[in-house]
């Protein structure tokens, strides 16, 4: 892994740090890489059982595409004279964004994001890819893209609007500005805010706690919820049936009752 990202394994926590403090954790080649790689190794890993999105520094947790990268790579289209060719330069959401929030949405285990500063652009995306959100109260979240001629990519035109509804989405990607951390809160982008000095305390104890839960449920909850939202109330309650069937043969399912009925508290394997 490249040093523009950290990934850690411990006690069944997998740790993925955006590296590149100096310059606000903005995605160049190389870390977009290594977070791709790293987001599909927990997803493929089956002893994480939980995944902890976190960035160094404390101004921003990700700023999307690096563009400063990017200029240099259109400016030398120009001179090659195959400017109309971009095909190659824009190829990253293909290569790199699309790969890591298939990885983050469908892994198996939930994902939590801390975020510590700005998240903007691909950084937002990045961040409401994960299931629950720890923002620090002086964070701030920003669509980005239409100020610099752009489309959402790296999810946002499908989790922004399922989190604040299809109206406030195109707002909010139409007209990019700068959203508070109380203000994520209150669109349901953060899931819970804290003063920034506590930020990555509480994000590792909520993280260990879902690592130390029952995985299976967990897994089953992110499937339950991602197929309700485009599916009939009757095809929601068939796969409720079914994830149901699948969670209650879990030995964590056993654990728990027996665990219950003993008035003690249930150590989960995770299987």
């Amino acid at each position: 892994m490249a040093d523009t990202v950290l990934y850690e394994v411990s006690d069944g926590l997998a740790t993925i740090t955006l590296n590149r403090p100096e310059a606000m954790n903005a995605m160049n080649t190389e870390t977009k890489v290594a977070f791709r790689d790293a987001a599909q190794a927990a997803a493929a890993d089956d002893s994480v059982r939980a995944v902890l999105l976190t960035a160094a520094g404390d101004r921003a947790f990700c700023v999307g595409q690096d563009l400063k990268e990017h200029v240099g790579g259109l400016l030398a289209l120009r001179e090659s004279g195959a400017e109309q060719d971009r095909g190659g330069v824009m190829s990253t959401v293909r290569e790199h964004y699309n790969p890591t929030l298939r990885a983050l949405t469908g892994a198996a285990k939930p994902v939590v994001a801390a975020v510590n500063g700005v998240a903007a652009g691909a950084g937002f995306g990045f961040a409401l890819a994960a299931d629950y959100r720890i923002v620090a109260d002086t964070a701030s979240f920003n669509t980005s893209f239409a100020g610099v001629a752009l489309t959402a990519d790296s999810g946002l035109s499908w989790t922004l609007p399922r989190i604040v509804g299809p109206s406030r989405a195109a707002d909010l990607l139409l007209f990019p500005r700068s959203i508070s951390a109380q203000e994520a809160y209150e669109l349901g982008i953060a899931n819970r805010v804290v003063p920034a000095a506590e930020l990555a305390a509480e994000a590792v104890k909520v993280a260990r706690t879902l690592a130390e839960g029952p995985t299976l449920a967990y897994a089953a909850l992110k499937e339950s919820l991602s197929f309700a939202l485009s599916h009939s109330l009757d095809e929601a309650l068939e796969k409720e049936d079914e994830l149901q069937t699948r969670a209650g043969a879990s030995e964590d399912h056993t654990i728990a009752v027996q665990a219950f009925v003993n008035k003690e508290k249930p150590k989960y394997l995770g299987r």
